[in-house]
């Protein structure tokens, strides 16, 4: 793997664990890490040995936003950061086959509050918490977070969070359905990639095909989707996973899928 300076990357079970590694700075994002990003999610998504990836913090927080004291001025404008930084990674965490799953410690602020919804999946230890800090400094959520927090809350909920600069406690999260789990801190690590194995041990086709319809949902009728879903069925109908998965629970084992 390439060696990156503000992020790291491990591979474990088939599992690719990205962490971001600037943790004196809270994982606040610079050039450096933004690029960083682009490429290894990038290289994941292109990957056929990795199943499942966890995006995740080293150190107290998962991510505390831009990185606001670094003087960068990388980009002419904040619009074009926003385009050609940090929207490939959001491309790449969405449209990958795979499940995202964004394990939370700590702060989740700005951008990385939009980074962890994003996701397909999220896991928060109980102290840690969502933050859209944007109308204490003047400036509007970004990141598709209005889109997100819409989608996921309805209307009023949506801007009550994007102009409150309050934060969102992780059981607040998992109770309003910006989490899907919440653990006990110390257990965080452990309880995240436990659910990442469970997810990879699934037949992927049914992983990557789900994510494919559900990431299109909102753009389609009620009848496309089922239409979407029957087309799909048909294709998956017969295959190695499909024929596996039958016999395996007639013999009542565990299936072994490819």
């Amino acid at each position: 793997m390439t060696n990156f300076s503000t992020i790291k990357l491990e591979i474990l079970d088939r599992i690719a664990i990205l962490s971001l590694n600037r943790p004196e700075k809270l994982n606040a994002m610079n050039f450096q890490m933004i690029h960083e990003l682009i490429d290894c999610t990038k290289s994941i998504s292109t990957n056929d040995e990795i199943r499942c990836l966890i995006l995740r913090g080293e150190g107290k927080a998962f991510c505390s936003g831009a990185d606001l004291s670094s003087g960068e001025k990388k980009w002419k404008d904040t619009e074009e950061s926003l385009n050609k930084g940090y929207w490939p990674i959001f491309n790449n965490i969405i449209s990958m086959p795979k499940p995202v799953i964004s394990s939370i410690r700590g702060a989740a602020a700005g951008i990385g509050s939009a980074y962890s919804m994003a996701c397909d999946l999220t896991i928060m230890s109980k102290k840690s918490y969502l933050l859209q800090p944007f109308s204490n400094i003047g400036l509007v959520p970004d990141g598709g977070s209005h889109w997100l927090l819409y989608n996921m809350l309805g209307y009023k909920k949506a801007y009550q969070i994007a102009i409150e600069n309050e934060r969102i406690p992780a059981e607040e999260c998992l109770n309003i359905g910006l989490a899907n789990k919440v653990v006990e801190d110390e257990f965080l690590e452990e309880k995240t990639i436990e659910w990442a194995k469970k997810i990879s041990k699934q037949s992927f086709q049914s992983l990557m095909y789900s994510k494919k319809i559900m990431r299109e949902v909102n753009d389609k009728s009620f009848l496309e989707t089922f239409m979407k879903e029957a087309e799909i069925q048909k294709k998956l109908s017969g295959s190695h996973d499909n024929l596996e998965g039958v016999r395996a629970f007639i013999e009542k084992r565990n299936p072994e899928f490819k």
